[in-house]
């Protein structure tokens, strides 16, 4: 793990691995960037894979209250995080709203865009669990939420054939700090980024599993419809977390956009 720190103080806690083509890893607000595992050692065959703890996650600073600010926050961390300049950004779910700013205001210190599971907005009934969540870790801390959480990781029939799944993910969200859980659930309470997407010319590749309760699929077509060019790839049978619940399904849908080792010219 290495520290990074920006001009204003800010700290970055960071992971990375590989060599290559700088290759930034985003994770969802109910996972951490362990929910990538399964498919670095693939992605750092011919990528340097940076996998940050997003801000107030982690040892990283908390950033301000609204998605848009983590964005920033991440963006003044370009420079120390990718020398070499324009790095590709694969996120999910969270990360994928951050990425999703980050692009729209920083767009040209990025290059290509993987969403996963993510949206540029919720519906009210989207909206409300996360202001649930809020409360109730203010009030009883992680645990208050947990097992909630962990089903809007993985669909039943993940879960009931791989219980262990459930364990891991409850010790993930128990290390989290309440207060900037719950801060980062309130930032995607309210944030609409739909007016911004005309802005994101990076090309732009959307993949969502089909049953996603988390942030449904519809939302991620609505996504890849509004932004430029973009394409959409389905994970069937698959919930919010695709490079955890389905690594090689996963990699089977951004190996040639991400221009990967095997994958078509």
């Amino acid at each position: 793990m290495t520290i990074l720190r920006a001009a204003d103080s800010a700290e970055l806690d960071l992971e990375e691995v590989g060599e290559g083509k700088d290759l930034l890893l985003f994770h969802s607000l109910l996972t951490d960037r362990g929910s990538f595992a399964l498919v670095v050692p693939e992605l750092a065959k011919s990528r340097r894979v940076l996998l940050p703890a997003l801000p107030g996650f982690g040892w990283s600073t908390p950033a301000g209250p609204g998605i848009e600010d983590y964005a920033d926050r991440m963006a003044a961390f370009l420079p120390a995080l990718s020398p070499q300049g324009r790095p590709d950004v694969v996120a999910n779910g969270f990360g994928g709203f951050v990425a999703l700013a980050l692009a729209a205001r920083h767009g040209d210190r990025i290059g290509k865009l993987v969403l996963c599971d993510t949206a540029a907005a919720f519906p009210e009934s989207g909206r409300a669990p996360f202001r649930g969540m809020a409360a109730a870790v203010e009030r009883g801390g992680m645990s208050a939420i947990v097992d909630t959480a962990v089903k809007r990781i993985f669909t039943p029939a993940y879960l009931e054939k791989h219980p262990w799944a459930a364990d891991e993910r409850r010790e993930v969200l128990l290390r989290a700090d309440p207060l900037h859980f719950a801060a980062a659930c309130r930032a995607l309470a309210v944030v609409d980024l739909r007016p911004l997407l005309t802005r994101i010319a990076n090309p732009t590749l959307v993949v969502v599993g089909t049953l996603d309760s988390a942030t449904p699929p519809e939302l991620s077509r609505e996504l890849a419809a509004a932004i430029r060019g973009a394409t959409l790839r389905e994970i069937p049978d698959c919930g919010h977390c695709p490079p955890l619940q389905e690594p090689q399904k996963f990699l089977a849908q951004v190996r040639d956009f991400l221009d990967l080792p095997g994958g078509e010219s």
